[in-house]
């Protein structure tokens, strides 16, 4: 039976963590969030049955999720974003195009959750502003 995404507070973006390999980057990962903005927009889920989910399982259990308890995207904190000096979180469409992502560093994280959040933006818009690599750096940067 698929585990439920958890529901992230009003107005905020889950931050779901995949990798377990190491606690002390989980930590500075959160820190690394919150320090971004006043408001970082995140629920933080540290569950171990998330150990190493995949983009198609998290796809997978939200389209077999209730209407009303479905979420709109993800951010995940896959072992690429707790290595990475700048932590690129694995941004997660699981709405209009579903399995669709994109890295966001965590200095954009704030701006692109907020956006998401209030949708003020659409998934992707941000998505289709990643540069080669598949990573949104902000407004104008290409």
């Amino acid at each position: 039976m698929p585990i439920p995404l958890p529901q992230p507070r009003d107005l905020t973006s889950l931050v779901l963590r995949t990798y377990f390999g190491d606690e002390s980057a989980w930590d500075v990962l959160r820190s690394a969030i919150d320090g971004a903005c006043e408001y970082s927009g995140a629920t933080y889920v540290s569950d171990h049955r998330f150990a190493g989910a995949e983009v198609r399982a998290l796809v997978d259990q939200e389209v077999a999720a209730e209407e009303g308890k479905r979420i709109g995207h993800a951010f995940l904190a896959d072992a690429t974003a707790m290595a990475d000096p700048v932590h690129l979180l694995l941004a997660v469409d699981l709405w209009a195009e579903p399995g669709r992502t994109f890295r966001v560093p965590v200095r954009w994280f704030p701006d692109v959750s907020a956006n998401l959040s209030l949708s003020n933006m659409d998934f992707a818009e941000f998505a289709d502003l990643a540069d080669g690599s598949g990573t949104f750096r902000g407004f104008g940067s290409g």
